[in-house]
């Protein structure tokens, strides 16, 4: 089933084509991709903003049009392609781009565009060759028409909306530091830990309780009878929010647990995260209201179900299956941190979406 056109897209391409802004749409595989990696701009999404393909396009594309091959295709038929250094120079001064790497020009963006779009891996949306780039120019054109000024006010605006959204929680964030009452914080924390709440924040701020309520618990280890001390659980942050990070998002030292950030959605992408990581057990993190015991029941239920009855399987999968925490637990727990700890929070949250966001102190 072909992924609704997002409103704003529709919004360009009906000031750029009027009446005839679907059939447009319809013809072009570059535009259906950028709407297939829109979802970052809804809150309900875990999807990945992806902005290392976005940003492949957009620089490639910009250098198309200062070049002057916008409408000029048999100048551009004997062009060789955009140095890489120049590009890779360029999307890193865009919004959000200054840790990318080369991910986007290689093999990412045309492996998901073949795959999930053109359906022709013989023709690759970027083209490269001996360390430069390009744009095949048959998805820049439609009906004999050069698109790329839209598709560049299509991904512009995509950065735009991101910007928002983002600048909308530094501004949340903003107020919740400056709250001068513990009640008041937390219930301003409350407000972002919902079921439709961007999962980017949802695992900043769940990271942040979680290492928090940890911090105040300790354990007895040592290598031997005479060296056992007792010492405070520490949680680690493993990377950024939504990476490809392997099935594990936060790890605790010094007993070695690992937790994944997740949505119910299909619990296939739970079994995913259990299968990336040998079946190690795992704590899901889930955004989600629902009692912790209903969803680990309904993991155990799939578990045996994919097992296809093999008792092997199925052991290994329920074992796999460490704890459930739902917001219901992470608001609980939030309620029991004091001033000291509540502080400690905060500072947190901040730290990592700047971390996130890539804002110097």
């Amino acid at each position: 089933m072909a992924k609704k056109i997002e409103t704003y897209i529709k919004n360009i391409l009906k000031n750029a084509y009027g009446d005839n802004w679907e059939q447009y749409f319809n013809d072009s595989p570059l535009i259906q991709y950028l709407n297939l990696k829109s979802g970052a701009i809804h809150g309900n999404s875990k999807t990945r903003k992806a902005l290392a393909n976005w940003y492949a396009i957009y620089s490639i594309l910009t250098f198309y049009k200062n070049a002057g091959f916008i409408n000029n295709r048999d100048k551009y038929s004997t062009f060789g392609g955009f140095p890489y250094s120049k590009l890779f120079e360029f999307q890193r001064q865009q919004y959000g781009g200054a840790k990318l790497q080369n991910h986007g020009f290689n093999s990412r963006t045309n492996d998901e565009f073949a795959n999930k779009i053109s359906k022709d891996i013989a023709r690759p949306l970027i083209v490269k060759d001996k360390g430069s780039y390009l744009i095949h120019p048959d998805f820049l054109y439609v009906h004999d028409e050069d698109i790329t000024e839209v598709v560049l006010e299509i991904i512009e605006e995509y950065k735009n909306i991101l910007r928002a959204k983002d600048h909308s929680f530094m501004q949340i964030l903003e107020e919740l530091k400056d709250e001068d009452n513990d009640f008041g914080k937390k219930e301003k924390i409350k407000l972002l830990l919902s079921d439709d709440s961007e999962a980017r924040i949802f695992e900043i701020i769940s990271y942040a309780i979680l290492e928090t309520h940890y911090r105040n618990q300790t354990i007895f280890i040592g290598k031997t009878r005479s060296e056992i001390t007792e010492k405070c659980l520490e949680l680690f942050k493993t990377g950024r929010t939504n990476a490809n990070d392997g099935g594990i998002d936060f790890v605790m030292r010094p007993i070695g647990r690992f937790f994944q950030v997740t949505e119910v959605d299909t619990y296939d992408k739970y079994f995913l995260d259990i299968d990336k990581v040998n079946h190690f057990p795992l704590t899901f993190v889930v955004k989600t209201h629902t009692d912790s015991s209903i969803i680990k029941k309904e993991l155990l239920d799939y578990g045996t179900k994919k097992s296809g009855g093999l008792k092997l399987l199925e052991t290994s999968y329920h074992s796999a299956i460490e704890e459930v925490i739902t917001i219901n637990e992470l608001i609980k727990w939030l309620d029991d941190l004091n001033d000291k700890d509540l502080t400690f929070l905060i500072e947190e949250i901040d730290r990592y979406f700047r971390v996130e966001m890539n804002i110097e102190e």
